[in-house]
C-alpha cells in the first residue's frame, strides 16, 4: 500500500499568511528595482512680484508704444524737444519689454544666456530713460537760456550727437554683464539684482545720483529764469502781481512735480543697491525696485501727453480733428 505523504501542520494559520506576505514584498522589491520609476516634476512656482513687474512692463509697453508712434507718425514732431521725448519713450518701450522678457526667460527658458541678455537689456533700457530724462532737462534749460538761437541747425546737430553718445554709453553699460562683468562665477560678487556685480551696481546708483544732482541744479536754474520771464511780462502786459505769482507757482510746481517723481521712483532702489547685497532678503529689492519702474509708466504723462503739439497729433490720428481748445491755447511761461 502506498504511504500517504506527510503534510507538516505544526505551523498556524497566521504563520502561514505572514510567510507569504514576505514572499510577496520581494516579488514586489526585485521587480520594481527592474522597472524605473518616473518622479512627478515639481510644480512651477510663479514668484507673486515678478507677476506684478511683469505687469508692470507691459503697460510700461503699451503706454510708450503710444508715444512713439505719435511721434513717428507725425512730421511736425522733429524739433529736438520731441526727438529727446521719442528716445524717452524709446527707452522706456524697451525697458517694458525688458521686464516681460525678463519674467519669459525666468520661467520658461532657463539658462544663463538668456539670464545675462534680459538683464543687459533692462540696464541699458532704464540707464537710456534715465539720461533721456536729463537731456530734456539740458535741452529745456537750452532752450530758455538761448531763447533767440535755440531753433537753428546748430541745436539740431548738438541734440542728434547728444543722443548718439547717450544710446552709446547706455548700450555698453547693457553690454557689460554679457561680455563676463556678471557674478554668476562668483556668488559672492553678486548684487541685489543678480547677475550684476556690487561694483556695477555701485557705479550705476553713483550714476544715477550724479544724475539727479545735474537734474536738481538746471531746474534751479530753469526755475530762475521761468520767473524772470514771468515777471518781464507781467510788466510788459500790465498784469497784476498776483498773476504773476500764480504763474511763477505753477510753473514751480510743475518742476517739483517733475524732480519729485523722478526722485520717490529711483532713490530707494538707487540707495539699497548701494547698501545691500545678494545676501539680503529678495522682498527688499522687489519691494524698491518696483517703484522704479512705475518712473517708466509716469514718464509719458509728465512729458508727452502733456506736451500741446502732441496732443493735436493725437487727436489728428484717433479723430482726424483739432479741438479748439488745443488750438487757441497759447503756451505761458509755466508750461515748462
Amino acid at each position: 500500500m502506498n504511504e500517504d505523504p506527510k503534510v507538516n501542520l505544526s505551523g498556524s494559520p497566521r504563520d502561514y499568511l505572514d510567510a507569504a506576505a514576505a514572499v510577496v514584498e520581494n516579488v514586489s522589491g526585485s521587480v520594481s528595482s527592474q522597472v524605473p520609476v518616473s518622479e512627478p516634476d515639481p510644480e512651477l512656482v510663479v514668484n507673486p512680484w515678478d507677476i506684478v513687474l511683469c505687469a508692470s512692463g507691459t503697460l510700461i509697453s503699451c503706454e510708450n508704444a503710444i508715444v512713439v508712434l505719435i511721434i513717428l507718425h507725425s512730421p511736425s514732431l522733429r524739433a529736438p524737444m520731441f526727438l529727446l521725448i521719442g528716445s524717452l519713450a524709446l527707452a522706456d518701450l524697451l525697458a517694458g519689454v525688458g521686464l516681460i522678457i525678463h519674467f519669459v526667460f525666468a520661467y520658461l527658458l532657463q539658462s544663463e544666456a538668456t539670464k545675462l541678455v534680459s538683464i543687459g537689456l533692462i540696464v541699458a533700457s532704464f540707464s537710456a530713460s534715465v539720461c533721456s530724462l536729463l537731456a530734456i532737462t539740458v535741452d529745456r534749460y537750452l532752450s530758455l537760456y538761448y531763447a533767440l538761437t535755440y531753433h537753428s541747425e546748430r541745436t539740431v546737430t548738438l541734440t542728434y550727437v547728444m543722443l548718439v553718445l547717450l544710446w552709446g554709453t547706455c548700450i555698453c553699460l547693457g553690454l557689460l554683464p554679457v561680455l563676463g562683468w556678471n557674478c554668476l562665477r562668483d556668488e559672492s560678487t553678486c548684487s541685489v539684482v543678480r547677475p550684476l556685480t556690487k561694483n556695477n551696481a555701485a557705479i550705476l546708483s553713483v550714476s544715477f545720483l550724479f544724475t539727479f544732482a545735474l537734474m536738481l541744479q538746471l531746474y534751479v536754474q530753469i526755475c530762475k529764469i521761468v520767473m524772470r520771464h514771468a515777471h518781464q511780462i507781467a510788466l510788459q502786459r500790465h498784469f497784476l502781481a498776483t498773476s504773476h505769482y500764480v504763474t511763477t507757482r505753477k510753473g514751480v510746481s510743475t518742476l517739483a512735480i517733475i524732480l519729485g517723481t523722478f526722485a520717490a521712483c529711483w532713490m530707494p532702489f538707487t540707495l539699497y543697491s548701494l547698501i545691500a547685497d545678494s545676501t539680503y532678503p529678495s522682498i527688499y529689492t522687489y519691494a524698491t525696485l518696483l517703484p522704479a519702474t512705475y518712473n517708466s509708466i509716469i514718464n509719458p504723462v509728465i512729458y508727452a501727453f502733456r506736451n500741446q503739439e502732441i496732443q493735436k497729433a493725437l487727436c489728428l490720428i484717433c479723430c482726424g480733428c483739432v479741438p479748439a481748445s488745443l488750438s487757441q491755447r497759447a503756451r505761458s511761461p509755466s508750461d515748462v
